[in-house]
């Protein structure tokens, strides 16, 4: 069978995640905190720039065309893929419990049924038993929830919320003006966001959470804002229309490779016969 149909098929494969990858990013696209995913494939002239200086590449070499032919035959292929962190647009809502975080790297940590995870959304509420959770009804933990083992409580006389910049939460003292501490948010920073693993729902697992030390002067936090999602719509839409006929494309030289074979069949068929 012919080269060029096996490496048609796989390119189309290769497009096919790319229209999943997008089509997540776009169906996030309102999602509080939410990070694009992106992938990278692997074509002749990334290898070709990877590999030069490493192997005997001299023009008019036996080395070099072999290394050049072996690379033009090769199918295209996901070779790497990364989440962009850059912090989206923030939306003010005026509403005490919303906060945001205004760099990048910095996640608030979540009590979920599997551990502690990370998330940048910070659209939080207050539940029946007065505890701050997200909206999927995790609690929303405080900095020193290692050594408590406690989430974060409001009480109802808590007529007033304040949040500063370094996540320190503070509620009126009942039946009076005065603001008095309560907890503070537990602001991670890991030392490589690229090692953090996305598992749905908007979290990230962070090995080693257990050691992990909340930042405690972020000056990051901003009181009534919510971070929106960093995807791009319209780079997004002008990606799934190219990535769309690319798999034409691909279909097109499949077809093209098939009718080949088809007809060299046909000929060597018809010659003994």
């Amino acid at each position: 069978m012919q080269t060029g149909y096996y490496s048609s098929a796989a390119g189309m494969v290769t497009q096919f995640n790319r229209l999943d990858t997008i089509a997540n990013n776009l169906a996030n696209v309102n999602t509080a905190g939410y990070k694009e995913d992106n992938l990278i494939v692997g074509d002749f002239m990334r290898l070709y720039q990877e590999k030069r200086d490493e192997l005997d590449l001299q023009n008019n070499t036996k080395e070099s065309a072999q290394f050049l032919n072996r690379t033009m035959a090769r199918a295209p292929q996901i070779v790497d893929e990364y989440t962009n962190f850059s912090v989206g647009n923030l939306q003010k809502t005026s509403n005490p419990l919303d906060v945001s975080l205004t760099r990048e790297n910095l996640f608030f940590a979540v009590k979920t049924p599997a551990g502690v995870r990370l998330t940048r959304d910070g659209s939080f509420t207050k539940n029946d038993e007065g505890k701050l959770v997200t909206k999927a009804g995790y609690e929303v933990l405080p900095n020193d929830y290692y050594t408590t083992q406690q989430g974060i409580s409001l009480n109802a006389q808590d007529s007033i919320i304040e949040i500063d910049k370094n996540g320190q939460i503070y509620t009126n003292i009942p039946n009076s003006a005065k603001l008095t501490q309560n907890a503070k948010l537990f602001i991670v920073q890991p030392e490589n966001a690229r090692m953090l693993i996305k598992e749905g729902d908007n979290l990230y697992k962070m090995d080693g959470i257990e050691t992990a030390q909340g930042v405690n002067e972020s000056a990051a936090v901003s009181q009534g804002f919510v971070e929106k999602s960093n995807v791009n719509a319209v780079k997004m839409m002008t990606q799934m229309i190219e990535t769309n006929r690319l798999v034409g494309m691909y279909q097109k030289a499949m077809n093209s490779q098939m009718d080949d074979m088809n007809r060299d069949a046909i000929d060597k068929l018809s010659k003994k016969a």
